[in-house]
């Protein structure tokens, strides 16, 4: 009976180590530097081996890995709230290449994501930089997929008014 399962083990684990650079991104974003993002991850990655045999085939891998690390990280923060040890999470600034006018622009957008809300940060992430769809990105954060665009529609406001731009009368969520 084991070795019918160590080829599905195998594939289980080739795909979850080619989320890991998605992981990386995504836990960066929630924990605003690299030595705690890289933690998270291993943690990430060391809970989703513990629990492969709860992996259900043919389900969305990355929403799963996603959840297990949003799930880490409240774990983190719960620890860290009883520990006044820990120190202050920051946000590595983004590497830009070109003029100076595209650094400053990029700092200004920045610097905007940075003053959004915890929730609205994580909400706009998923959606925009990992293409996640909305009733994904809705499952992973464990709200209703109209809680997710109301998040999603408040984010960018606030990034359009961080940056200086005029409100979008257009825009649909």
């Amino acid at each position: 009976m084991q070795q019918d399962r160590a080829p599905e083990a195998e594939a289980l684990a080739t795909a979850i180590a080619a989320e890991i650079p998605r992981l990386r991104r995504f836990a960066r974003v929630l924990t605003r530097g690299s030595d705690q993002a890289d933690d998270l991850v291993q943690e990430t990655l060391l809970r989703a081996i513990a629990a492969q045999a709860q992996f259900e085939p043919g389900t969305n891998l990355r929403a799963w890995l996603f959840t297990i690390l949003r799930h880490a990280r409240a774990a983190n923060v719960r620890r860290a709230a009883r520990s006044p040890i820990m120190e202050a999470e920051t946000l590595p600034e983004a590497a830009v290449s070109g003029g100076q006018e595209e650094r400053q622009s990029m700092r200004d957008v920045s610097n905007a994501f940075r003053l959004l809300a915890p929730i609205h940060r994580e909400a706009l992430w998923l959606v925009v930089v990992e293409g996640l769809d909305y009733a994904e990105a809705a499952r992973i954060l464990n709200v209703p997929p109209g809680t997710l665009r109301s998040r999603l529609s408040r984010a960018r406001e606030a990034l359009r008014q961080g940056i200086g731009m005029e409100p979008d009368s257009t825009d649909p969520t």
